[in-house]
């Protein structure tokens, strides 16, 4: 059963998860080797479905890292390593569609947006009750 806390400070229950808690988590393959860490995550205005997270990979100390957008749908939650699991090789993730550190990217361009669930072979967000979808 879920916890209640009136005084709006609950950032975690059973189902649900605050995005400052995710702001941070650590992305890791399964055996545990840390990939990055999730920077944000952009919801969808319309519908509030979470369509992508933002990935910072490498550098050190913020000089050098490299960041990605990741579909949502590409990462599950695993409660043993306490992070996100996504299993990509080092090839597969320097191949991957970047941002630019100042979030730079053609994200609101439904053709990139195409070019990344592809990418990563996810299911778009997205539906047909989407009028970018249509071209409406």
């Amino acid at each position: 059963m879920e916890t209640t806390v009136q005084s709006g400070d609950l950032r975690e229950t059973r189902s649900l998860i605050a995005s400052d808690k995710v702001e941070g988590t650590p992305v890791r393959r399964s055996d545990g080797e840390k990939i990055g860490t999730i920077e944000r995550v952009m919801i969808e205005k319309r519908s509030g479905k979470v369509a992508y997270a933002v990935m910072s990979f490498g550098g050190f100390m913020g000089l050098g890292e490299e960041y990605y957008t990741l579909p949502w749908s590409v990462l599950k939650y695993n409660v043993e390593l306490d992070a996100y699991e996504l299993n990509l090789t080092e090839d597969q993730l320097r191949g991957a569609p970047r941002r630019t550190a100042e979030g730079h990217d053609a994200s609101y361009d439904r053709e990139w947006e195409e070019h990344v669930h592809r990418y990563y072979n996810a299911t778009p967000y997205w539906g047909e009750s989407d009028p970018m979808s249509t071209g409406r």
